[in-house]
């Protein structure tokens, strides 16, 4: 948890509702005062881009507004924070703050190509990144058929691989993106197979150590450095707190699980980004109300929008 802020408003899906936004180092969550089973959880992988704009408030009017762009299985989605108290900008300062760290610490998440990882033959460290053992060399990477010969790095966080002859060519792969670590015959003898998570390109990395008695040895110390992170993983994401923050609380509510589905798809639509629209569509007769109105997205319905308002 680094801020958790009362008084914000979720404008764009509950307009009128006070509620409280929580900031963690992987995600923002706003929950209903009132109701707090009625709430949203963004990750920050998600976000697009965040903005400042008015927006109109049932609580505040015409006020500056937090806009959330995200985008989740190809289907963009558009939210709006409205900070209930007068000339505070700690809503927006703190998020973008949070967003900004998380953006700018990907090579603890997220599996590297040909990155600026390695300068003059020694591994650039992050912050809190901790060395585990001295380099491995004679390290073949059997991506081509000739092979590559290279050097590892095995650190707290992820395991790098470089060619020695150009460090640019390499790879850094964090644990949190190996799917399963093993030893395993191939065409060029035993070989150390990495495989990566589907969202990480879901690829199969495969690694020669010389001499086999060491690539065995390489291979028990990925594997026990990976059940450590495991247990207790580095995510890379940190700002200096002031003062302790505040726990995030949310009261226990009767399970509405049967309902979870039906709930969640008509909720959706109401954060829909119209990204595209530039001006009002043609208004249509709605016989369903008995009067005109702008023509719906496709996929819309009237009754779906008057069950989510």
């Amino acid at each position: 948890m680094v801020d958790s802020i009362d008084s914000v408003e979720d404008t764009k899906g509950n307009n009128g509702e006070q509620g409280c936004l929580c900031i963690t180092n992987l995600r923002i969550i706003w929950s209903a005062t009132k109701y707090p089973k009625t709430n949203l959880s963004i990750g920050y992988n998600c976000i697009i881009n965040i903005t400042v704009r008015v927006a109109n408030s049932r609580i505040r009017g015409t006020t500056q507004a937090l806009y959330v762009l995200t985008k989740f299985n190809n289907t963009r989605f558009e939210f709006v924070f409205s900070n209930l108290v007068p000339n505070s900008p700690r809503l927006f300062t703190t998020v973008q703050a949070v967003h900004h760290a998380y953006e700018t610490s990907r090579l603890y998440r997220d599996l590297k190509l040909r990155g600026a990882v390695v300068h003059e033959r020694q591994l650039i460290l992050l912050p809190d990144e901790q060395l585990f053992s001295d380099r491995v060399d004679n390290v073949w990477n059997l991506s081509s058929d000739q092979g590559n010969l290279g050097t590892f790095f095995i650190t707290n966080v992820r395991l790098v691989w470089f060619a020695n002859l150009a460090e640019n060519f390499n790879v850094s792969i964090p644990y949190l993106q190996m799917k399963s670590i093993r030893v395993r015959e191939s065409k060029f003898g035993l070989a150390l197979v990495i495989e990566t998570m589907a969202q990480s390109g879901g690829y199969i990395l495969g690694f020669r150590v010389d001499p086999p008695e060491k690539l065995r040895s390489t291979a028990t110390e990925i594997q026990r450095i990976h059940q450590i992170y495991s247990q207790d993983p580095i995510f890379g994401v940190s700002l200096p707190q002031k003062g302790v923050p505040l726990a995030l609380q949310l009261s226990k509510q009767p399970d509405d699980s049967e309902n979870l589905q039906e709930e969640e798809s008509d909720a959706f639509a109401l954060y829909y980004a119209d990204i595209n629209k530039n001006r009002d569509r043609v208004p249509v007769y709605s016989a369903e109300l008995g009067l005109a109105i702008e023509s719906l997205q496709p996929g819309m319905t009237i009754k779906g929008l008057w069950h989510v308002s």
